[in-house]
């Protein structure tokens, strides 16, 4: 049985730059429209917090799947988040300083008001590191800022990925080769922009066969994307050119569906993407996923939908 209209604060980057046929965000906010839930937008830099009340200045939002023409915003308002029922938190990465900040101001809401991903969960599982707890399901990987370990993984594979730690959506991801004379420079370029580790891994060929991008929603996989790498790309993100490929679950990628589920669901992680190369999971992405609608366009299925099953039953 659903729940009775719902107050839904949609926390958010800017909506009208969105491609409606692509986004997850707007597909969540779709279906809880659908269902008779009351929408309201706002951006992350419109949230505060005054004497410990979190609050943030939104407006009431109506969506439709109409390209160009997909929102209507209502008037600006003061609204406490204890006075909604459910906050998704939906905003990209990166997962900087401004990210964590939010998620330590909507804690002070959660579970009161629900926010979706637990916010206290996400500060805990940065996608990169998080993976790393799940020993034996990664590729070889270091986490480093000392260019000597780094250039030893190198000489240890051969063949590696260099990229941020705390990155998104393959931007600053590089493939290093054996060598390649680019290692120390880029290593030196890293170090100016942050004093963050790098993640190194070793390179997986099976990458130009696809990265599977599997949904998990409260600890099950519930579909599954191949996502194929354009020519003389190592990244495979549909933005940078990878084509989405419709994919069944192979027994490895259920075995890794198996072995994280119950610890994402223990932690309130309700709505999960995760990365799969060949045998290896390489990411957990818990904070803004993506991917459900070249799903549900592949399997004629509605993940939105199930997300907001599980949603609801928490209320």
């Amino acid at each position: 049985m659903r729940a009775s209209q719902l107050s839904v604060a949609i926390q958010m980057d800017p909506i009208q730059h969105i491609n409606i046929n692509a986004d997850s965000t707007f597909a969540l906010g779709l279906e809880a429209q659908s269902r008779g839930h009351k929408l309201f937008y706002y951006e992350p830099h419109q949230l505060s917090m005054r004497d410990g009340r979190a609050y943030a200045q939104m407006r009431p939002l109506t969506l439709r799947r109409e390209v160009g023409n997909h929102s209507t915003l209502g008037s600006l308002e003061r609204v406490f988040l204890e006075e909604v029922d459910v906050v998704l938190m939906r905003q990209d990465p990166p997962f900087d300083m401004s990210y964590i900040t939010a998620t330590h101001i909507l804690e002070t809401a959660h579970p009161k008001t629900l926010v979706v991903n637990d916010p206290a969960e996400v500060r805990n599982a940065p996608e990169k590191l998080f993976a790393v707890r799940f020993k034996g399901l990664l590729p070889p990987t270091l986490i480093s800022r000392d260019p000597g370990e780094i250039r030893d993984f190198r000489k240890e594979f051969g063949d590696i990925i260099v990229k941020p730690l705390f990155g998104n959506g393959g931007m600053g991801v590089f493939r290093i080769r054996e060598g390649d004379e680019n290692l120390n420079s880029l290593l030196e370029m890293f170090g100016q922009m942050n004093r963050e580790p790098v993640i190194v891994q070793k390179y997986l060929p099976e990458v130009r066969q696809g990265d599977k991008r599997i949904i998990l929603v409260d600890g099950k996989p519930v579909g599954a994307i191949n996502r194929v790498p354009a020519e003389g790309e190592a990244r495979s993100n549909m933005h940078v050119g990878g084509r989405a490929e419709k994919w069944m679950l192979t027994r490895r990628e259920s075995e890794i569906c198996e072995m994280i589920g119950p610890e994402l669901k223990a932690r309130g992680l309700v709505f999960v993407g995760i990365d799969v190369i060949g045998d290896y999971l390489t990411e957990i992405n818990v904070t803004s996923p993506t991917g459900i609608q070249e799903i549900d366009r592949f399997d004629n299925a509605n993940l939105a939908g199930l997300v907001w099953d599980a949603i609801e039953a928490r209320l």
